[in-house]
């Protein structure tokens, strides 16, 4: 590893990250977790945190009315009028999620700031470090609420409407302090950047602490029912049974049968049904309703409409053969995302500046980089994640990966944010 420019303190990052940890705490026998979902206690914790640290590093905060933070850098020199060049991550998580999923990100945008302020140096544009609301899915939306705002796919007025049946994001931003005013507008910036951990064993195996992302897998989500008839088991003889259950069951069959002859072609292709819920649930009873969720990811969109017309074919199938009635609604639909060459190089680039080898891999996670790439120039950046593991307590990226990615964010960001004022 060559001795860089902009060293990052990876200890001050290590710092931030454990500090965050804390927030959401949960107890686990192995690995350390947190749940934090938007406008909760621990997320207003986290997000407090966060604005004491932008504040400490001299940067101008902003909170926008669906509470995206914003803090913003103007070195001396800097044309405050020339486009910014945005980076960051969010910090809410999964139920019993990881410390890195998200928060890596953040305060890794914050370091590389930090680092390029400690190194006494100025760029051309205005830097924003950027933590967005909602990016999981745990309330309120499916996901990536925020970044969809600040991309113009979700308008302010619907998102604060938004209920998870207790309350709207409105209510819970302004029980937590953080529904700002205005938008954050991601047409506005120059070009975005966001590190994340992988989620994958990819780096992991290759032995590489940086993946500079081509392509982010699509996401469509599926909701559906399936309508049999609830009769005693005990007198309900097989022949006059409509099983509800009995017809899901060939359902996700169908599901992972397409997904695995669709992944022959497209390895990045993936279908799972990860949700049943069985009425009435009870041991005697033919059950008489199933209800469902199919999540469907693919690098290209052909294979994602493939797969949904093979659930959309199948359910008719089961109405013709098994007599049930059958429902198929798309809650979430999110096409994929190619990132941009100049984001791609610059990371690239940075990497050989550095010696750290970086490899081109495709993200099977959705982020928030995938609706910003719809606004402007976008990279994502993957640091390793160990055996794979995300979204559970087991998540860890090692400390000296997180510094080594830090140190590619921090070379590509500078690149970006001085390579003049025009857009």
């Amino acid at each position: 590893m060559t001795e860089s420019r902009f060293p990052v303190d990876g200890d001050r990052l290590q710092q931030d990250i454990e500090r965050n940890a804390q927030f959401g705490t949960i107890a686990t026998e192995n690995g350390r977790g947190r749940t934090v979902l938007p406008g909760t206690t621990p997320n207003q914790q986290a997000r407090e945190s966060l604005v004491e640290r932008l504040i400490f590093a001299d940067l101008t905060v902003d909170t926008d009315a669906v509470g995206n933070i914003t803090g913003t850098w103007l070195p001396e020199g800097c044309d405050p009028e020339a486009p910014p060049v945005a980076v960051g991550s969010h910090l809410d998580s999964v139920p019993n999620g990881g410390i890195f999923d998200g928060p890596l990100g953040v305060y890794a945008a914050l370091e590389a700031v930090r680092a390029l302020q400690d190194a006494d140096v100025s760029t051309t544009r205005p830097i924003q470090v950027v933590c967005f609301t909602g990016e999981e899915g745990t309330r309120f939306a499916d996901g990536v609420l925020g970044s969809s705002v600040a991309a113009g796919l979700l308008d302010i007025a619907t998102a604060l409407e938004l209920s998870d049946g207790t309350e709207t994001l409105r209510e819970a931003l302004e029980d937590i302090g953080f529904h700002g005013e205005g938008r954050l507008d991601a047409t506005d910036w120059h070009a975005w950047l966001e590190l994340h951990v992988e989620q994958s064993q990819r780096l992991e195996q290759l032995d590489v602490s940086a993946g500079v992302v081509t392509t982010i897998n699509g996401t469509t989500r599926l909701h559906g029912t399936i309508e049999g008839t609830p009769e005693h088991t005990g007198s309900t003889s097989m022949a006059d049974r409509t099983d509800a259950l009995a017809a899901a069951s060939e359902f996700v069959l169908a599901v992972e049968q397409a997904a695995q002859a669709a992944a022959e072609t497209d390895p990045t292709a993936v279908a799972t049904v990860g949700e049943l819920s069985v009425d009435p649930g009870a041991v005697n009873v033919v059950p008489g309703q199933v209800e469902f969720s199919v999540d469907i990811r693919a690098v290209n969109q052909s294979v994602i409409d493939r797969l949904v017309d093979r659930a959309e074919s199948k359910l008719e199938a089961l109405e013709a053969d098994r007599g049930v009635e059958t429902t198929l609604d798309c809650s979430y639909d999110v096409s994929p995302a190619d990132m941009a060459p100049s984001c791609r190089a610059a990371l690239h680039d940075a990497g050989d500046a550095l010696g750290i080898e970086t490899v081109d891999v495709h993200s099977g996670a959705g982020h928030d980089t995938m609706q910003i790439a719809t606004a402007t120039d976008a990279g994502l950046l993957f640091a390793p994640s160990r055996g794979g593991h995300s979204h559970n307590p087991l998540e860890w990226t090692d400390w000296w990966d997180c510094a080594a990615a830090t140190e590619v964010l921090t070379e590509a960001l500078y690149s970006l944010a001085t390579n003049g004022a025009d857009t």
